[in-house]
């Protein structure tokens, strides 16, 4: 039996990286994804090939997380599409570098608008949405271990996924006795196109898989796996939370 069966989710910025890895391991488990990008790309489409490849069903919205009124048609397009919604992952986010002194303003709202104004704007529509169906939900908001600890040259970045991880305790409990479970997961080091730069330079590698205990790389499936255990009725209890998939770096 598939766990997610029956099941629609949206997840933003899903086109590659960490939202495909989501997207696919939701796909696996019989749950119907609204695939999403702030633009028309073929990445995108392939995703809903993929899904339906696994016996899914999938639709490809184009939205721009830090627009209003593209939120609120990317909620209104999944249920017009599948009936209802579930779950929703807010996944879409940008790393823009630089220290205080280096970022422009432009810089800094760039930052906050997709990871912060994203997070915000999608998990206000799902609520919305969700308390609509009074069946309650699953928010999953992606933040990262930058959100618990600091790392340097990218302090606008931190400052979005520390906000995120913030957000994501507030909202819990706002709505906790809507039976709205609203947690966070916190990625480390994960192999995608963000990370490709770093990952490249192998003096950087070297650093980055010394301070990861397991000694590799995260794959965009280990966060799809946990996301998965986040969306599953039998997760009813946990809200709140940050899930740490880090491969023990904040252990240290």
């Amino acid at each position: 039996m598939k766990r997610l069966g029956g099941k629609v989710a949206i997840i933003t910025g899903s086109n590659r990286g960490i939202g495909k890895g989501i997207a696919l391991a939701f796909a696996k488990e019989g749950c119907k994804v609204v695939v999403n990008n702030y633009k028309e790309d073929n990445e995108g489409k392939k995703v809903v090939e993929e899904i339906k490849k696994l016996g899914s069903d999938a639709i490809f919205v184009k939205a721009d997380v830090s627009k209003e009124k593209d939120m609120k048609n990317l909620v209104k397009k999944a249920v017009g599409k599948f009936g209802k919604l579930d779950i929703m992952v807010n996944n879409a986010g940008i790393l823009v570098f630089g220290t205080v002194l280096d970022l422009t303003e432009k810089d800094w709202d760039k930052q906050i608008d997709v990871n912060l104004k994203g997070t915000f704007l999608g998990t206000k529509y799902a609520v919305e949405q969700m308390k609509k169906q009074g069946k309650g939900g699953r928010i999953i908001n992606i933040s990262s271990i930058a959100g618990l600890v600091g790392f340097p040259g990218i302090s606008a970045y931190c400052a979005s996924k520390g906000a995120v991880t913030e957000f994501t305790r507030e909202v819990a409990l706002d709505h906790a006795a809507d039976g709205i479970t609203v947690n966070a997961i916190n990625p480390g080091v994960i192999q995608t196109d963000m990370t490709k730069g770093m990952l490249d330079d192998k003096a950087t590698k070297e650093n980055l898989l010394g301070n990861t205990p397991v000694g590799r790389v995260g794959k965009p499936e280990d966060i799809g796996n946990a996301a998965v255990f986040l969306a599953l009725d039998e997760s009813s209890f946990i809200t709140g939370h940050n899930l740490v998939v880090d491969g023990g770096w904040t252990a240290r």
